[in-house]
């Protein structure tokens, strides 16, 4: 791993430069990307001139601003849709994109607007109960409304393998049945950090089960391309892959089960964080997001190898994998570890007085570890080996 960061250090070096908050603030190294991306200059000045030059409402007026935002809506549903692959998106009464506030919302109405409408008494569905719980909550609650309408649902767990976090797909082939009619799957685990290798859900599901997947920490981090998983919604939040706060997308195929369509009526858009999105995936393409994945892949692993060797810690997820040489599939930018004698939240406090900020609590995690704390650090490609190995040095001592 450190020829891959040696490789690639002049075009890390190239990107850093454009975090104007990483930038002015050297003495702090920001480890919590998986909460919050930082954003480039790129996309601040994208939004610094659309709001003042072009500011309108979408859809509502005929004057030239008001048209430039009703096309600036329609270039980032383009420009979403082919960030994930998806090469048919504009054709009549296919896939279509809709502008949430971030992941949460978009699988809430998901299960609200389109799940409760196409689900019947005695059908299945089957979730993940041990990753998001923003990826666990909504189907639940769908449950609840259908059952409140006199219609039964079951809810089956998302079957994982020991050991390793990920997917089981041949349990999960064990249990779909007849009535199995949807499946919701993450990308990248918000805890673990592992790739969850959605597209072995479709063979197990087989051709006619919808699948909803979570993509908040997958988006900007390494590849998605919707056609190779053949999954049928992407649900992602704009914050997470380096747009404003309040903007994500939901995508979706429409070709299983009925078109999706929001209820109610939509309102005024977050068009400022419309336009933050379209920059920040312009600025991702442009940085290469399979650089970036293997950037942060190999930053990740150089935290593992150390963690590895401090008897005071457990890393969480796969223990074959901690090694920076090992050939089981490595974290993506995310490695989530405890103490075996510091809280995680005293932990916590303790880095962010060394200048490392990171996430220390239960990191909203549905399943048996909720109410247990952990330390997360999550990385992007402003983060430096030279960061990770000052962290170490900083978690050697305690």
């Amino acid at each position: 791993m450190g020829g891959e960061l040696e490789e690639l250090r002049d075009w890390q070096d190239a990107l850093r430069v454009q975090f104007p908050i990483v930038v002015a603030n050297p003495e702090l190294v920001y480890l919590d990307s998986a909460a919050t991306a930082q954003k480039p200059q790129a996309v601040l000045d994208a939004v610094h001139a659309y709001l003042t030059t072009t500011n309108a409402n979408a859809g509502r007026g005929s004057y030239p601003w008001a048209n430039r935002t009703t096309a600036l809506l329609a270039e980032t549903r383009q420009r979403v849709a082919r960030f994930l692959g998806d090469q048919a998106f504009g054709h009549e009464d296919g896939s279509a994109v809709h502008f949430v506030s971030g992941t949460s919302e978009g699988l809430r109405t998901v299960a609200r607007d389109w799940l409760t409408e196409y689900l019947a008494d005695g059908d299945e569905i089957i979730v993940p109960f041990a990753d998001h719980q923003a990826n666990l909550l909504p189907w639940l609650e769908a449950q609840r409304l259908l059952a409140a309408r006199g219609a039964r649902i079951a809810v089956r767990a998302l079957p994982y393998q020991a050991g390793s976090h990920d997917y089981d797909p041949a349990a999960l082939a064990e249990l779909v049945t007849g009535r199995t009619a949807f499946v919701a799957a993450t990308h990248v685990h918000h805890v673990y950090g592992g790739d969850m290798n959605v597209h072995r859900i479709r063979a197990a599901v087989g051709p006619r089960v919808p699948i909803c997947l979570d993509a908040a920490q997958g988006i900007g981090h390494l590849p998605l391309d919707v056609g190779r998983l053949d999954v049928d919604f992407v649900v992602f939040s704009g914050h997470k892959a380096m747009a404003l706060p309040g903007s994500g997308a939901l995508w979706a195929r429409n070709a299983r089960g009925p078109r999706f369509e929001p209820a109610g009526w939509a309102g005024t858009p977050n068009t400022s964080g419309v336009v933050s999105l379209l920059a920040a995936l312009d600025w991702l393409e442009a940085a290469g997001v399979t650089r970036i994945e293997r950037w942060t892949v190999a930053l990740a692993a150089r935290l593992t190898e150390s963690l590895r060797r401090l008897d005071q810690y457990e890393v969480l997820g796969c223990q074959r994998s901690l090694a920076a040489d090992s050939p089981v599939q490595q974290r993506h930018g995310i490695v989530t570890f405890r103490h075996h004698g510091i809280r995680s939240d005293d932990l916590g406090f303790v880095l962010a007085s060394h200048g490392f900020l990171v996430r220390a609590d239960s990191l909203c995690q549905a399943g048996a570890d909720e109410r247990n704390g952990s330390v997360r650090v999550s990385l992007h490609v402003h983060n430096t080996p030279e960061e990770v190995d000052r962290l170490v040095e900083v978690l050697r001592a305690m």
